[in-house]
């Protein structure tokens, strides 16, 4: 399996990774096809979610168990409903590694539970994702920080009290390899509620790379991050707009996905460097630059005055810095309307 890598500078090109989620709507033909899709979206890794619907919630039809938001896209199910529908199977993981591994798309997991470690372990996974609703979940990412791997943390519904204390956990498990995305658990998220100023201040106080799991709708959110300092990109990823599964609301098909990567990379490469200079490809419209010209006949002895010169496009002449210098010299000889100035008419 490729190894995970993107821990590197902040200044690495983005890293992007298609979360499968429950987009498989419990087809593991689906799964393999969104492998497939994902690859061929310019998606560096696909992320997958292991865990035991058990090891979630209860399976207890009781009122605490319902989802009574009214705003939600899973309103009326009951959790562990919902997690049952939307885990994935224990036996897909393997086909989903090796699918992923055939097309060179790093494969790894959000894991939820304690037992689903010790899983993937046996498998070889090559990173983890903890996902924001367990980022209280102090045991399971003491046991993922056991492991050494690469590690990314959302960040929704957390500050940085919150950040604080999973970062102890990390340091007293020598585990340095990790990055935080930032993240707005609504699905989908509204653009408002992103909050990417978050995103230099998180670098600057954990001095680690920074990305963003994107659940708004479009590409704008996941722009703007790239500006701010994220590099690595987590988003939904689906087979079609017929899909109605779980999570299809706030996830982008294959042709959508490409465009997202596409302006991702391409916001990236519009960051250039902090050094302000004339870059490689406008050096040639420097010449469509103001200078001086003569803006009528001039005959030799006649004096340079405003009434003969004119600062206009192209740059051919003078710089504009000299045209009151110019001003009150005599020329040296007869010139035409037209004529760009040059520097022995300054003497």
């Amino acid at each position: 399996m490729k190894k995970l890598n993107i821990y590197k500078k902040q200044t690495s090109k983005p890293f992007i990774v298609a979360e499968m989620s429950a987009n498989h709507n419990q087809s593991l033909k689906t799964a393999l096809q969104i492998v497939d899709k994902a690859a061929k979206s310019g998606a560096h890794a696909i992320k997958i979610q292991t865990f035991l619907p058990e090891k979630m919630t209860l399976n207890i039809k009781k009122n605490q168990f319902l989802i009574k938001d009214k705003q939600s896209l899973w309103k009326g199910k009951y959790l562990y409903d919902l997690y049952l529908k939307a885990h994935t199977p224990f036996d897909w993981h393997l086909p989903i590694f090796k699918k992923a591994k055939s097309l060179g798309l790093t494969c790894f997991s959000s894991v939820f539970d304690e037992e689903s470690v010790d899983f993937l372990e046996s498998l070889k996974v090559p990173a983890y994702k903890i996902a924001s609703f367990e980022n209280n979940h102090f045991p399971l990412i003491e046991k993922v920080a056991k492991t050494k791997k690469p590690l990314m943390i959302s960040t929704g519904l957390a500050n940085y009290r919150n950040l604080d204390e999973i970062i102890k956990i990390l340091k007293k498990n020598n585990h340095n390899n990790f990055c935080f995305l930032k993240c707005t658990s609504t699905y989908p998220a509204d653009p408002s509620d992103s909050n990417l100023l978050c995103i230099p201040e998180m670098i600057k106080r954990y001095n680690c790379p920074v990305g963003l799991s994107d659940h708004t709708i479009g590409y704008s959110t996941a722009i703007a991050s790239i500006a701010l300092g994220a590099r690595i990109i987590e988003k939904h990823f689906k087979l079609n707009n017929n899909d109605r599964g779980l999570d299809s609301k706030f996830s982008l098909n294959p042709i959508k996905f490409k465009t997202y990567v596409d302006n991702i990379n391409l916001s990236w490469l519009s960051l250039g460097k902090k050094k302000l200079e004339i870059s490689k490809n406008e050096k040639k419209s420097k010449i469509f630059k103001r200078s001086i010209f003569i803006s009528k006949d001039i005959k030799k002895g006649s004096k340079f005055s405003k009434e003969n010169l004119t600062i206009i496009r192209p740059g051919y002449g003078l710089h504009p810095k000299y045209f009151f210098k110019l001003i009150g010299k005599k020329a040296k000889k007869n010139h035409t309307r037209g004529t760009p100035t040059k520097v022995n008419m300054l003497k």
